[in-house]
């Protein structure tokens, strides 16, 4: 049997961070078995679906390296697959016409709400006679299709994750909305539904979703003996929770995948971040990995009951390991949509080669990409705001004549080079019969603004490239 798993993303919004670690999931699970890994947009939902969501899950996918071999399918496009299905349940009587207004379900609810009891539909329409829906429809009520679940019937399923799992018919709600009214008479279909018709369809083999679908698990599985079909295995993973231990929400700062990016993520620790919320390799002291070495030990056996706890440090550790362990040159690409988004001038000047210094420079310093936008700052102003710990150094007895000794110095080395740069410091130094850290101290104040930050010279290097170094000494002289 191959394999064959599918992500059903609804394009309602941008691709979250709990949907992307399902298709983290299942995408390993594939690759594990030699399998096949789809994708279907689930937009049946015409009202809040919008392409630019279709295209924002797409694009977030492809940039976690999550390929598909198949898809993406959309629902819109098969209705007629799944208005086929309504019409085989109702003609098997399986399925019927309910034409319960929502004004009457409202007072059953309420009167349920005064018992005491769970809110849940009473079936009063499961055996109507043709009488009584030819009254109804004269009344011009509309109607929704309702499929049959018997309160006594067990549902058990052996879940991947979670062992045996047992549910009876009266905990699930009544008999079960599975299509809306429309023109057609068939129905409009909903999600519990569809989704059933398209894993039949598709050949799903194992469903691997979120632990907040288990109750729709036990009204799919309903359906799927009601259509002849085989059940897939479930998988329900553990949900991702906040430190607090509750359900991650956007008031954590969990945003979509897209906003990950954007907020200096890179896709490989994103990734191998969320193969670890909620799974552990066989090595538990292993925590670097591709996903194509994560695919080689998946398995459910090592997946957790327990929810996973986001945390934001870790993710950090994992991003500045990815940072610091890539090439200059790979970086740089990585970097220089920050620098636009921040409006910084990328000109002749600033040459690929002297950005491949700067990310040289600034590089091991880096925890999120965005970083590289404060910490290259000073490199691409015309000019730097002094700390007051700058300022002071600058005033200290002996600075300015430093700087004015470099600025000398510089009129006959126009451009630096690493040597060139230490004798004219060592140079300065000897002259004025002054301590080296004075020097020092006094040049990184008027170059960068600040007493702390990147490599001295290397700075000073860059600065000197594109002629800011001698504007930026002089105009510490004269603050």
């Amino acid at each position: 049997m191959t394999v064959r798993v599918r992500i059903a993303p609804s394009p309602t919004g941008n691709l979250h961070i709990g949907t992307a670690r399902t298709s983290v999931f299942n995408w390993l699970f594939a690759r594990h078995h030699g399998g096949k890994f789809i994708l279907r947009i689930e937009d049946t939902d015409l009202e809040r679906s919008r392409p630019e969501y279709t295209e924002n899950i797409l694009e977030g996918l492809r940039w976690l390296g999550l390929n598909w071999d198949e898809g993406p399918f959309f629902q819109s496009q098969r209705l007629d697959l799944y208005k086929t299905a309504v019409q085989k349940l109702l003609d098997q009587g399986l399925a019927y016409r309910c034409y319960t207004t929502p004004q009457e379900l409202d007072t059953l609810r309420e009167a349920q709400k005064a018992r005491g009891e769970a809110p849940r539909y009473d079936n009063r329409h499961r055996h109507l006679t043709p009488e009584q829906r030819a009254a109804f429809e004269a009344e011009g009520r509309s109607y929704v299709i309702r499929f049959q679940i018997e309160d006594e019937r067990e549902i058990v399923w052996d879940d991947l994750v979670r062992g045996k799992m047992t549910w009876r018919g009266s905990d699930l709600g009544g008999d079960m909305v599975i299509a809306r009214a429309s023109e057609e008479g068939t129905g409009q279909p909903l999600y519990n539904f569809v989704v059933v018709v398209d894993d039949i369809d598709m050949q799903i083999t194992q469903v691997i979703r979120g632990e907040d679908h288990i109750a729709n698990t036990a009204k799919q599985i309903l359906l799927y003996e009601a259509l002849g079909a085989k059940i897939p295995e479930f998988a329900h993973a553990p949900l991702i929770l906040n430190m607090d231990g509750r359900k991650l929400s956007k008031r954590d700062g969990v945003t979509s995948i897209s906003e990950f990016k954007q907020m200096g993520f890179t896709a490989e620790a994103l990734v191998n971040y969320m193969t670890l919320l909620g799974w552990s390799p066989p090595d538990s002291t292993q925590e670097i990995f591709t996903l194509e070495t994560a695919a080689k030990d998946f398995s459910f056996e090592r997946v957790n009951k327990a929810g996973a706890k986001f945390d934001w440090a870790k993710l950090d550790w994992l991003n500045s390991h990815y940072i610091h362990s890539m090439p200059v040159d790979q970086l740089t690409d990585l970097l220089i949509p920050y620098w636009q988004a921040a409006g910084y001038k990328l000109d002749a000047e600033r040459s690929r080669s002297w950005l491949e210094q700067l990310v040289a420079l600034i590089g091991p310093s880096l925890t999120r990409l965005v970083d590289a936008i404060a910490m290259s700052q000073l490199f691409f102003s015309e000019t730097v705001e002094f700390s007051d710990e700058a300022m002071q150094q600058i005033k200290q007895e002996g600075a300015a004549a430093t700087l004015k000794g470099i600025i000398t110095a510089l009129e006959n080395q126009p451009q630096l080079s690493q040597d060139s740069a230490q004798d004219i410091i060592k140079q300065v130094v000897k002259e004025q019969n002054v301590k080296k850290g004075l020097v020092m101290r006094s040049l990184r104040a008027a170059l960068t603004g600040d007493l702390h930050g990147p490599d001295l010279i290397q700075s000073w290097l860059l600065l000197n490239q594109i002629g800011l170094d001698k504007p930026r000494l002089h105009r510490a002289i004269t603050e």
